[in-house]
């Protein structure tokens, strides 16, 4: 289970359910936008990568690869729904590439470890690409095979790669998360400095 704090489980409990949100992808309205959507562990973490790319004009925490009648926060913590936490991320090609995402995705995690990220433990936390047309999955399963003969880790990346079906927000409350909670504790104890790396590491591909 996620390591959040007492205040964050209790919010949880006391939220209504309109907050909870059982909605499809929805049609874009601008055919130069496209989507990627990843999965890499706990989507609060993701989102607050992603958020800062140039190119990256919308990014959505949600849940998707699993049983579609079985999409609250609560059911996909027990790791029986088949969901991984995701971020759906809207994003301008001619800004900023699928390949360049794909770099950050793959460096901003350990896509070694099956079905757990750091204290994150369980199939929700999957590493995972779902791609959205044969382009993003050749280009996905190239790239990996190319990591792992480059050995650019230590051992070999077991992200998983497969089609896009179906994707389901987040409730309102896992939205923009790290942004607005920065004091929470997981987020002051595992996000920052995960963020702080990121900014370091690809600071060139910085929103401004």
């Amino acid at each position: 289970m996620k390591l959040f704090s007492l205040f964050a489980a209790a919010a949880f409990l006391i939220l209504p359910v309109a907050n909870v949100l059982h909605a499809q992808e929805k049609p874009m309205t601008d055919p130069n936008l496209k989507l990627a959507t990843f999965g890499s562990g706990c989507f609060w973490c993701t989102e607050a990568v992603f958020q800062n790319l140039k190119g990256v004009k919308k990014v959505v925490s949600g849940y998707s690869g699993g049983n579609p009648s079985m999409i609250t926060y609560k059911e996909v913590c027990t790791g029986l729904t088949g969901h991984a936490e995701v971020i759906q991320i809207t994003y301008d090609p001619k800004e900023i590439s699928f390949e360049e995402l794909l770099e950050v995705f793959w460096k901003t995690h350990d896509p070694t470890t099956l079905n757990a990220q750091g204290p994150d433990h369980g199939t929700q936390y999957r590493s995972v690409v779902f791609y959205h047309d044969e382009e993003q999955g050749k280009i996905a399963t190239e790239y990996k095979k190319q990591l792992n003969d480059d050995k650019a880790f230590r051992r070999p990346v077991v992200t998983e790669i497969t089609a896009f079906k179906e994707f389901f927000p987040a409730e309102a409350y896992h939205q923009n998360y790290f942004n607005d909670n920065p004091e929470q504790g997981y987020c002051r104890a595992v996000i920052a400095p995960k963020i702080q790396k990121f900014k370091k590491q690809f600071a060139e591909k910085l929103e401004k």
